[in-house]
């Protein structure tokens, strides 16, 4: 009897046992496999060091470890979670580094629902402007702190962050050895900014500057059609007028591609970066070329010259598009191999602004260095414009003969000095932009436009035989009648030169 008993409960124990320890089981791994979603940076055994994902054995670095909070900044618990690894897909938006660091004003918070929370603090620390390794990070001597003294957060949505540890190694100057700071690092995707229509600052750079290069483009296509398309324009001054306009169209499209930051990466903000001096720079060595074009004309003791011979043009653009080349590599060279801002080692340039860190990958426009062998050679141009101004003026002082062919080479000279005034000017402005002063920036804007304005007035509407032109081929006008007839009257043009 009793052995018939042990013997059922033997057999029955076991499937008993089984069917808890596997509800159990399942449990567990549906849990496992639901947890919240962590988007990790790096991969499992990786944290960021200086921006790139690196092992952390390799730096006697432990992993980073999700620690959970609630929105209200409570310690939070989370049983189970998963990570996801890579960095955000921002699609076309801009991505930002944060940085959570011991006396940063930003603080990262992951939720329990694997959102991340951005917290902050507009008061910082009082001794973050002493801290020897901040400083090494040029952080400002002046820190503009908001109005308002409650903290601010936005929260950002899975997938479109990716948070990890982070180890940053410094050189402390004044001890004269390196240092490591570590915190929680997290790449976001740049929220969508409420768009405040009474903001000056919005208005003029989201709203009135790209009309500006808008209604600036449509005037340089004007002019360049006018100067290619009527034949008796296309002589080498007009010729030269033509390509000047087609790069100021080019520089105004790549610097329109500019204005709207949010929609761009770094390698399109470094094309148009590029495309944009390698256009001003052609530009000014046209103008340069024009220059050089009435200087000699006017010095030759021939002044009756084939102007409209193709080959001279070919010359001039041999010599202009091969030295804008040269100067053009030697920059873009100069900014991958020798700019100070790039260090070999890592992906990442990285500047305190107030205490955030900013993160500007692979260095998303030209860097300094670069930009000063771009317009060094304009600088150049301009003192070479202001020496065939100066001779080329003393030369039509002491003429004695003046005819047809002199009347149309000092309508060059003219329209040559214009746009040499025109075109400084607004180049002088553009490096003003640059001090981070809104005022100049708001007057680089309009002076963009007025270049535009000016350039149509000098070369179409100042332009008497031009104007004359334009009545003669439309049909919305005829030409003013004269007392002269005949072919020859005809191909000159009634004399208005």
């Amino acid at each position: 009897m009793y052995a018939a008993l042990l013997t059922l409960l033997l057999l029955c124990a076991p499937h008993q046992l089984h069917a808890e320890v596997g509800d159990t089981d399942l449990n567990e791994l549906s849990d496992k496999q639901n947890g919240v979603k962590i988007n990790k940076c790096c991969e499992h055994n990786e944290i960021v060091v200086d921006g790139v994902c690196r092992l952390a054995e390799r730096y006697n670095q432990s992993l980073w470890i999700p620690q959970f909070k609630t929105e209200d900044g409570n310690e939070a618990k989370v049983k189970y979670y998963n990570y996801v690894f890579g960095v955000p897909d921002c699609a076309t938006t801009q991505q930002r580094a944060i940085f959570d660091l011991d006396k940063s004003e930003d603080k990262l918070n992951l939720l329990t629902d694997g959102r991340l929370q951005h917290v902050i603090n507009h008061i910082p620390s009082s001794d973050v402007k002493e801290e020897p390794l901040l400083s090494s990070f040029n952080l400002h001597d002046s820190i503009t702190i908001p109005e308002e003294k409650e903290p601010s957060s936005y929260i950002h949505n899975q997938a479109k962050y990716c948070m990890d540890k982070i180890l940053l190694t410094v050189k402390d100057s004044q001890l004269k050895k390196g240092a490591n700071i570590t915190g929680k690092y997290a790449l976001v995707c740049v929220p969508e900014v409420k768009i405040n229509w009474r903001d000056t600052n919005f208005l003029m750079k989201k709203i009135l500057n790209p009309l500006f290069h808008a209604i600036a483009m449509i005037l340089y296509l004007l002019v360049a059609v006018i100067y290619f398309v009527l034949p008796t324009l296309r002589d080498l001054a007009g010729n030269i007028i033509t390509t000047i306009n087609m790069c100021l169209i080019v520089s105004q499209a790549a610097d329109l591609v500019r204005i709207f930051t949010e929609f761009s990466n770094h390698v399109s903000f470094m094309v148009t970066d590029i495309i944009l001096y390698i256009s001003l720079l052609a530009a000014f060595f046209w103008l340069n070329s024009f220059g050089f074009y009435v200087w000699k004309t006017f010095k030759s003791r021939n002044v009756f010259l084939r102007v409209t011979d193709v080959r001279k043009y070919c010359y001039y653009s041999s010599v202009v598009w091969s030295s804008v080349l040269v100067m053009a590599g030697m920059a873009i060279c100069a900014h991958f191999l020798l700019d100070t801002g790039t260090n070999p080692n890592r992906k990442t340039r990285i500047q305190f602004s107030s205490s955030i860190i900013i993160d500007d990958v692979e260095q998303e426009t030209i860097g300094l260095l670069g930009i000063a062998i771009f317009f060094t050679p304009v600088a150049f141009t301009i003192i070479f414009n202001v020496f065939f101004y100066v001779t080329t003026l003393k030369i039509i002082k002491r003429i004695n003969i003046y005819g047809r062919i002199h009347h149309k080479l000092k309508g060059c000279f003219n329209l040559f000095l214009q746009l040499f005034l025109i075109m400084t000017t607004a180049w002088l402005f553009l490096l003003l932009s640059w001090l981070n002063i809104d005022e100049l920036l708001y007057a680089h804007i309009f002076v963009n436009l007025f270049q535009a304005i000016l350039i149509f007035y000098v070369c179409i509407l100042r332009q008497s035989h031009v104007t004359f032109l334009l009545r003669k081929s439309c049909c919305y006008a005829e030409p003013v009648p004269t007392g002269e007839w005949g072919d020859e009257m005809t191909h000159m043009n009634g004399g208005n030169y």
